[in-house]
């Protein structure tokens, strides 16, 4: 893809993350503020890695690639689609940095939920470190670790949001699950 396109796809969905997270964006102390810098790093990882994306297709860097992409995508359609029908979202529970599903009004324990708190941002990460696999570089893995950062920056700013909406049930949550991955981290 010749790199004015990259650069119009770059600024078109830059122009969609700002929209989606425009009330944390002047803030940041909400996990919002993160995740948009996130998408933003993953957004110019993918670009980076768009021309390599079936390049040796049977090496071991595109094998592991393929691999941490797929457990990403069943990540965050598992995830969002309990957040939805679990959780029940609702326009009532009133944070105006909170967007569509993360508005839950019930804590969900169940699914993956039982093993980490935060398998949307784990989804995130995967396809992150998964798209870096796509032509391993220094710059692919330097975009992969921000990304992790600011996710996992975002993850605990979420269960600080989280505790004080959930109270003690979150709590009692978290001593039993982990961040990102089932039994480590």
């Amino acid at each position: 893809m010749p790199i004015y396109y990259k650069i119009l796809v770059f600024i078109l969905t830059s122009i969609g993350f700002i929209w989606v997270s425009r009330a944390s964006l002047g803030n940041w102390r909400t996990h919002g503020f993160y995740r948009f810098f996130a998408w933003e790093t993953l957004l110019v990882l993918i670009l980076l890695h768009l021309n390599h994306w079936f390049h040796e297709p049977w090496s071991i860097h595109q094998m592991v690639s393929w691999l941490l992409l797929f457990a990403s995508t069943g990540l965050v359609l598992h995830g969002a689609w309990l957040l939805k029908v679990v959780g029940k979202p609702d326009s009532t529970r009133d944070d105006p940095s909170l967007i569509g599903i993360e508005k839950t009004t019930k804590l969900v324990k169940a699914g993956v939920y039982r093993y980490i708190r935060h398998p949307i941002y784990s989804s995130l990460i995967g396809l992150g470190w998964g798209v870096c696999f796509k032509q391993p570089s220094l710059v692919g893995v330097s975009l992969a670790l921000i990304t992790t950062a600011l996710l996992t920056i975002a993850a605990r700013i979420e269960e600080i949001e989280n505790r004080r909406f959930f109270g003690s049930d979150y709590e009692c949550y978290m001593k039993k699950t982990k961040m990102f991955i089932p039994y480590l981290f």
